[in-house]
């Protein structure tokens, strides 16, 4: 036979949790696949589950959803999803509707949350469990795994942690790339300390590596340390090597299992597995029994669950025993080894195997190639099976009949007895013969037998018959308080027999009801002093039979002898209720108005053989109502009703009104509530005169209750005031008063205001007395005002005002504002009268400024001025321009429109005449103040000498660097208007060089992009008539030096080297100011500066390194800058040691040109969508060769979503925010004259 498949990685990264749900709800599984094309297999009770409206199988990619609906009692078992190898068991308990489990369990139920991941024919799992429970004969050969290679189902750092599913993988990792020294597999015993080292050589790392310890699969223990777990990590300078220390400080026994480090570098990736094994300290046991390591009953076990093969079994076996059918013997061992592995799991159900896995691992040791025995001609069989009472043979053949035989049992002796016919030895010839009469469980165990020195194993396992019911229970009717006994024999004695209630274990405790009786082989439940919940179905269940029962608990009938009568009773007089009921001893509870009656000091409930009365001493209002007898167990009652009576009464005192008087605001709510009693509830009537007041009124109502009326006028008005009448009646008697009722009012509003003056910002107002006072002398008044454009009011006067006239002040000048008044009485205050007309606070400005004489010709008169220094809130709408003949008084206005601009023109005005002029400024308050000009005007044009007004910039030397711009305004004055003209060294301005604009008052000259063939001097000529005058302006344009003219080496001596150069043939246009001094050594040629603004033209270089060869060179500087090239030494200097010559050696100049080629190649890279992806590669090459970026053979070339860099011979290509589109083979090649050399990689773009 095949060896079974060890256990691979499981196919599941979630795994469905177990769940409590209620009857009837839905309950939701969820796993999840690695990959999405996996395919899910559901399974309940071992059974496929079909889709259907029950069952609900969802798929999403790699989500796998088991729906069920409308959860029942018979859902209540064992559910498995499998996924190739992978299995994975779960439960659904149910509960009831209160909370609890609707099905009883006999044993512990297992942690909700705790999975089991199981491959069906794996061998290499428990094991450990196996031998402790069944320990091995002496001396031990058990060649087995070591237990840190065998599956835990426990975490001591997480709880429901899954078990790590690579436990019993091989290692078959490639070889390490950063790891020096590896953390290796040890054990250790319980409590005791174990430490795993890992070290990784940091010689070619340019940090600390990044290190992470895992237990199983994904738990990070970085998170999990403490007092028993410690995590270190040092570093050793002189080696170069980092130490990472994981510690486990006193192991418990669930911390074995499997174990791994990773180390990460950049792109460089390392890791190790390794297990440990927790050893206990060895326990001598008696004998136990082996079979229990395979077949597990759940009755309760010390070690129940710990060799859980399938759930799905065991919940069978708790749910539903089957009478087993007769079959042939078979042996189980022969059957497994000649059926393939994907049938183990089958043969197990049909047989009722629980631990298959720990009967395979023993399967597969017993079928491992034996050396031949020199004792044994013919071993045991590697195991027998016999039934409970049967009789079983052990035979060998000895190949030297006189080597001494010895018989074992669990490791113990097995030795004949004189009078004992259990065990049976047998010679025949050169067999050896043992016989087991009247096998019991206890037999169950593991044999062995000793030749000399070799010895041969086996097992025996003893089959139990089921236990069956041979009469069964029998259907009861009976009445309550009577005893019940349900009887039944089954076919064994001693056997365990389970009491069951509606399919619900019935609990063995010490007080109850229910008592357990056993004789032989019959059994007996008996139920004292039975209660009508004792109706159910009864059953009794055996390992192979049950019988049920039907048991009826009736009432006894009930006979009413004198029922309940309605009564009818006073206020305060005694009230009794009274009853007779057969049987007499039935007991029962008194109800008013269903709610239970509790017996207290003024209720009395007595019971007296077949009387049953409720008495109450004083009777209340509250006592009315209808009274209900209820016998205990019965569903009839007597009822009857009692009803107190009490006349009318009206209690006024509780208002405190003088003379029953109220007084009310009119708009106010008034409320009376008067207290009334009276029983039955009085009718209440509220009248005012003859008219009667309905409680549906809407402003005016009345409404009653049982203990009070109330009188509401939800807005009082004057009209309410008067006397008002309230009538009590009942068929007790009758009551009345009276009670007035006056209401008061605020005043009318006074009529709107009149504003009678306005200024800046305030203003007068008067108003009236209002029309009507409320009834109460007017005691002044309130004024308010408000901006016309807000609604906001503002009080003026927080005193009332006594007058009837107010000035209110502080207003803004030139915003609209309105004014009202409020009339105050001793009740309140009025609303306020209609506002006032809208007023507008304005003043007029100040005059006008600054009045000048601009301009004078031969018929007008230009006039200047500024704008007034206050203008005020109105504004300033312009301005009018008046004039006056000197030795006249007529003003006569030039401009008929009022003008905006502070400058005005006076036409037609006759020459030689003098006039006086003035300005007013106008706004919405009128004119205001004139402003004049002091002196008459002669209307008569004035020539103006011209005069040119230099900046005071350009009175020296104006400079400019080649190419910015030259832009100079050159203002000047004259009348009328001169006439420019501009020259350059004796020739005009070409206009093609420099662009010249003219004004009346100045002149611009514009070049837009300076050279040094702009630069001399510019002269300016401004001529009106025969007056002229002139300036002249120099311009320099400069640019930067060039070098100078020689550079020598004129002297050297010890470490110092003399220099002398000549100046620049080309100056830039500008005085030269300095000189820059750099050195080079003649190995490196790197220029470093010695000197800079240095102004003579030779220096002298000190400490130079002795035997170094240099070569110098000069810039020239000036104002724009040092010259872009230098002048360098023809000759360089040898700095020789003194005494001694050096003779400089040859050297063959090294070719450093190669062909391309990559020293990093491209890496295959899974990105994600919608996140930058890059690819990295390095090539060197001389001369620098150009590189290409290809996507399956096709040139990348100005594509936006790719970027190329090349640093350095790294070359990166960046694609933007990749799509699975994006995905193939990237290819790099580089080319130069020399060859050419290409590298290629996958790239694959998951969806996030």
């Amino acid at each position: 036979m095949p060896e079974p498949t060890k256990k691979s990685g499981s196919a599941f990264t979630k795994k469905p949790k177990s769940l409590h749900v209620c009857a009837g709800s839905t309950a939701e599984f969820t796993a999840e696949t690695a990959k999405p094309e996996v395919k899910v297999k559901w399974q309940k009770d071992g059974k496929d589950i079909q889709a259907s409206n029950k069952y609900i199988i969802k798929q999403d990619q790699t989500l796998h959803t088991l729906i069920i609906n409308d959860a029942s009692k018979e859902d209540d078992v064992v559910y498995s999803v499998i996924s190739g190898t992978s299995k994975v068991k779960f439960e659904m308990k149910i509960k009831g509707q209160d909370g609890k489990d609707e099905k009883p369990s006999s044993k512990p139920e297992e942690p909700v949350g705790e999975l089991k991941d199981e491959a069906p024919f794996s061998t290499s799992d428990k094991e450990d469990d196996l031998a402790t429970s069944t320990p091995s004969p002496q001396p031990p050969s058990d060649d087995s795994l070591p237990e840190s290679a065998k599956g835990r189902k426990d975490s001591v750092w997480s709880l429901g942690e899954a078990p790590p599913d690579d436990i019993d993988k091989p290692e078959d990792t490639p070889r390490s790339t950063l790891l020096i020294e590896k953390p290796q597999s040890g054990s250790v015993t319980v409590g005791g300390d174990i430490t795993f080292i890992a070290k990784v050589e940091a010689k070619d790392l340019l940090r600390k590596p990044t290190i992470k310890w895992f237990k199983g699969k994904w738990m990070d223990l970085a998170s999990k340390t403490g007092k028993h777990l410690q995590l270190k990590e040092t570093f050793d300078r002189l080696t170069k090597v980092h130490t990472f220390v994981m510690s486990i400080i006193k192991a418990k026994d669930n911390y074995a299992g499997n174990y791994r480090c990773e180390v990460n570098y950049k792109d460089k990736f390392d890791s190790c597995s390794f297990d440990l094994e927790v050893k206990e300290v060895p326990e001598v046991s008696p004998s136990i029994d082996i079979r229990s390591a395979f077949k597990r009953s759940g009755e309760g076990q010390e070690d129940a669950g710990e060799l859980d093969f399938s759930g799905l079994l065991k919940h069978r076996a708790n749910r539903e025993v089957k009478q087993e059918e007769t079959v042939p013997e078979e042996d189980v061992w022969e059957i497994l080894k000649n059926a393939p592995p994907q049938e183990f799991e089958r043969i197990a159900f049909e047989y009722g195997i629980t631990d298959l896995r720990g009967m395979l691992k023993r399967l597969k040791r017993m079928k491992r190639e034996e050396k031949k025995s020199e004792a044994f001609a013919k071993k045991l069989e590697s195991a027998y099976q016999t039934d409970k009472g049967g009789k079983i043979k052990f035979v060998v053949e000895l190949a030297d009949p006189t080597v001494e035989l010895k018989w074992y049992k669990n490791g113990q002796e097995i030795r004949p007895t004189p009078n004992q016919k259990k065990y049976v030895f047998e010679h025949k010839g050169n067999q050896r013969i043992l016989v087991i009469n009247n096998c019991t469980m206890a037999d169950d165990a593991a044999y062995q037998v000793m030749a000399g020195d070799e010895k041969c194993s086996t097992e025996l396992f003893v089959k139990e018959l089921p236990v069956t019911i041979t009469k069964e229970l029998e259907a009861v009717k009976t009445t309550v308080n009577e005893r019940i006994e349900l009887d039944c024999e089954v076919s064994e004695e001693g056997a365990n027999v389970k009491w069951f209630k509606n399919g619900v274990e019935i609990p063995r405790e010490i007080r109850s009801r229910f008592r357990f009786k056993s004789d032989g082989m019959k059994h007996t439940l008996v139920i004292e002093d039975a209660k009508k919940e004792d109706t159910a179905v009864y059953s009794a269940m055996t390992t192979g039979g049950k019988s049920e029962a039907h048991v009826q608990v009736d009432l006894k009938p009930l006979k009413v002898l004198q029922d309940l009568t309605d009564q009818t009773v006073r206020l305060g007089k005694p009230l009794v209720l009274h009853c007779e009921i057969n049987p007499a001893n039935i007991p029962g509870r008194w109800y008013k108005n269903a709610q239970l009656i509790q017996g207290t000091d003024r209720v009395k409930i007595t019971h007296k053989g077949r009387s049953h009365k409720l008495e109450i001493e004083n009777a209340v209002v509250d006592d009315m109502g209808d009274y209900t007898f209820v016998p205990e167990g019965y569903s009839m009652s007597l009822n009857g009703k009692v009803h107190v009576i009490d006349p009318p009464k009206i209690h006024l005192d509780s208002l405190n009104y003088p003379e029953n008087t109220v007084t009310v605001t009119a708009g106010n709510k008034l409320r009376l509530e008067i207290p009334v009693t009276g029983q039955p509830a009085p009718k209440v009537v509220w009248m005012k005169g003859e008219r009667v007041i309905l409680d549906t009124g809407s402003r005016v109502r009345a409404e009653s209750f049982p203990d009070h009326s109330t009188f509401t006028i939800d807005v009082a008005e004057r009209e309410d005031t008067g006397m008002y009448k309230i009538v009590l009646q009942n068929e007790a008697g009758e009551d009345s008063a009276q009670i007035k009722i006056k209401v008061v009012d605020i005043p009318d509003p006074p009529q709107a205001p009149i504003v009678t003056e306005v200024g800046g910002d305030w203003c007068s107002m008067i108003w009236e007395t209002p029309l009507y006072d409320g009834g109460s002398p007017i005691l002044g008044y309130f004024i308010e005002r408000k901006k016309k454009q807000s609604s906001r009011w503002m009080r003026l006067n927080f005193d009332v005002c006594k007058e009837k006239a107010f000035e209110p002040k502080k207003m803004i000048e030139g915003v609209p504002y309105e004014v009202r008044v409020f009339a105050v009485n001793a009740i309140g205050i009025s609303k306020p009268s209609e506002p006032s007309k809208a007023f507008v606070p304005l003043a007029v400005t100040s005059e006008p400024s600054m009045l000048v004489v601009d301009e004078v010709t031969d018929s007008t008169v230009t006039m200047k001025w500024r704008p007034p220094e206050h203008i005020g809130a109105a504004g300033l709408d312009g301005y009018v321009i008046e004039y006056c003949f000197e030795g006249k008084d007529e003003w006569i206005v030039s401009n008929q429109e009022l003008i905006e601009k502070t400058k005005y023109t006076i036409p037609g005005l006759p020459s030689g005449e003098k006039i006086f002029v003035r300005v007013k400024a106008i706004n919405a308050a009128g004119a205001s103040a004139p402003r004049m000009h002091p002196h008459p005007i002669l209307v008569k044009e004035v020539i103006e000498r011209p005069k040119i007004r230099i900046p005071r910039h350009l009175h020296q030397t104006y400079i400019r660097r080649v190419g910015e711009v030259v832009n100079l305004l050159i203002p000047f004055q004259g009348k009328p208007r001169p006439k420019v003209s501009w020259m350059t060294n004796g020739q005009p301005v070409d206009p093609t060089q420099v662009n010249i604009r003219n004004s009346e008052t100045d002149s611009i000259l514009f070049i837009r992009k300076a050279d040094r063939k702009h630069s001399g001097k510019y002269e300016l000529t401004v001529k009106v008539e025969n007056h002229e005058d002139k300036a002249t302006i120099d311009i320099q344009v400069v640019d930067r030096p060039g070098p100078p003219e020689v550079v020598k080496i004129k002297d050297i001596w010890g470490e110092n080297v003399a220099l002398e150069w000549t100046p620049p043939k080309d100056n830039g246009n500008a005085e030269i100011t300095g000189y820059t001094i750099q050195k080079a050594d003649k190995k490196t040629m790197e220029w470093f500066t010695i000197i800079e603004h240095y102004h003579r033209k030779s220096t002298t270089v000190s400490e130079l390194v002795i035997g170094n060869e240099y070569f110098f060179r000069v810039f020239s500087e000036n104002m724009c800058g040092l010259s872009e090239e230098a002048r360098v030494t023809k000759d360089s200097a040898m700095i020789v040691k003194e005494g001694s010559n050096y003779k400089n050696p040859d050297y063959q100049e090294y070719d450093f040109t190669e062909p391309p080629k990559f020293t990093h190649p491209l890496v295959t890279t899974i990105a994600v969508s919608g996140y930058n992806a890059t690819l990295n590669c390095s090539v060197r090459a001389n001369p620098r060769p150009k590189v290409i970026w290809m996507k399956n053979k096709i040139v990348i070339d100005n594509d936006p979503r790719y970027r190329m860099f090349s640093n350095q011979g790294v070359c990166t290509l960046e694609i933007r925010k990749p799509c699975p589109f994006d995905g193939g083979t990237y290819s790099c090649k580089a080319i130069n004259d020399l060859g050419e050399a290409q590298v290629d990689c996958k790239l694959e773009v998951k969806v996030a």
